[in-house]
């Protein structure tokens, strides 16, 4: 089967985490929405329908995927498939299966349709979107089991859940306790898999009893460390001393310690150190500084909302943390608010009070003030310097990208350190000593 991958318009409604990639490579679960395309429809070849600014990017890090590319949609037959649909485990499995005279639906939006040729030129760069809609009015509507992912929230609040479901779809998994022997399990020790190659430390608690826990390889996890399912721990990662709550996903290779929960942590994240994070979404390659915590929960139990681009969107949840995008570092004690999102390339220099709520890409938090005053330059060779701790470096077209991003957003920046200046002048002044 040909399978393309696409992103509509509502994939800018989840910035920050998606400025450096396409929404359907964010976690969810134990995977992506591509990953778990992958895994369950038997793919030959693959495409992506994505914004022209990541097309080099992407080709770098895919280069066998066909990336914007009409010519090759109108070779063949080609299942379409919307990158903000998180099937259910049924529909996976019936997607091998489309019919070419019908489409599904999550309400009013496309999930999947299978693309004939001739209709493959009815897609450009910048009305794909109108045209998928106009290819499904001629098909036959059924509803896509599963949900639609509108925001950066919805990816943590579906984290719990779609862990469960991906423990059960992968029946090519067996349990394994690897170098476990000395951990304590706390409920059915079936719902735990620890890879071969990991390597666990006495004293290790795995908490089975509201879902599985999945190790994979290379990791290590230090003593005195908890770890409550549903839970996955990617490839090579490490936890010091670190209590995992229920509803977490920690990407490859990060370096974690202190209280989580329901929170996803891409990949390459460093939070070393005590502080609580929660129902919070990290990018790649963020430094969180001894005692970084944030809030997500109001005192009053309100719902919440988040200022995406600067913009507060409802979020019609309580519960609700932080949204940091890549490259972002964070000092001591930093205090995140409820519902705050974090640019790219920032930098937060603390002052012992709540940080702003929102916090642009390339800006600065420095002695209680909003700044631009970030040479790109030094950010990319900090960028650099964190990667190849790794074995990474910044390619040509992350450089390019990042460039690109910081000239769309200079606007948002602007804007930012307005508003942020307007309320700090109108705060009261501090009463002296009588």
């Amino acid at each position: 089967m040909r399978l393309a991958i696409f992103e509509d318009r509502s994939a800018l409604q989840f910035a920050p985490i998606s400025l450096l990639r396409p929404v359907f490579e964010l976690l969810c679960g134990q995977l992506s929405v591509r990953e778990r395309l992958f895994r369950s429809v038997p793919t030959a070849e693959w495409g992506v329908l994505i914004r022209p600014a990541l097309a080099e990017v992407y080709a770098e890090q895919h280069p066998e995927a066909r990336i914007n590319d009409a010519i090759w949609l109108s070779e063949a037959p080609t299942l379409l498939i919307n990158g903000r649909w998180l099937p259910s485990n049924a529909e996976l499995g019936r997607l091998a299966h489309v019919s070419p005279d019908t489409v599904g639906m999550m309400g009013e939006t496309v999930a999947y349709l299978l693309l004939e040729p001739e209709e493959a030129a009815l897609l450009t760069t910048d009305a794909w979107d109108d045209a998928i809609q106009k290819i499904a009015s001629t098909r036959k509507s059924v509803v896509a089991e599963g949900v639609e992912l509108q925001y950066p929230w919805d990816l943590v609040n579906q984290n719990r859940s779609q862990l469960l479901a991906d423990f059960t779809f992968d029946q090519s998994a067996h349990p394994s306790m690897g170098d476990a022997r000395n951990l304590t399990i706390v409920g059915p020790p079936e719902m735990v898999r620890v890879a071969a190659s990991a390597e666990i430390d006495p004293f290790v608690v795995l908490d089975t009893r509201q879902g599985p826990v999945v190790i994979e390889e290379d990791a290590t996890i230090q003593a005195f460390t908890r770890i409550e399912g549903p839970a996955y721990i990617g490839k090579g990662t490490r936890l010091f001393r670190a209590n995992l709550k229920a509803g977490t996903t920690v990407g490859p290779y990060c370096r974690l310690g202190g209280e989580i929960e329901e929170s996803i942590l891409h990949g390459y994240v460093n939070k070393y150190h005590d502080g609580f994070l929660g129902h919070s979404y990290v990018c790649p390659w963020v430094n969180l500084g001894a005692q970084t915590s944030n809030s997500d929960l109001k005192n009053d139990y309100s719902e919440v909302k988040v200022p995406l681009a600067g913009i507060p969107v409802e979020t019609q949840s309580v519960k609700v943390g932080c949204f940091i995008g890549d490259h972002t570092k964070t000092g001591l004690n930093s205090l995140f608010n409820t519902g705050t999102s974090v640019g790219v390339m920032s930098m937060v220099l603390p002052t012992g009070e709540l940080l702003p709520k929102h916090l642009p890409s390339f800006s600065r938090f420095w002695l209680g003030r909003i700044d631009c005053q970030i040479n790109l330059s030094d950010l990319f060779q900090l960028a650099e310097y964190s990667m190849q701790r790794r074995g990474l470096s910044l390619s040509a077209g992350q450089r390019k990208l990042l460039v690109s991003l910081f000239d769309e957003t200079s606007e948002e920046r602007e804007q930012a350190i307005r508003w942020w200046d307007k309320k700090q002048a109108a705060r009261p002044a501090p009463q002296s000593a009588s």
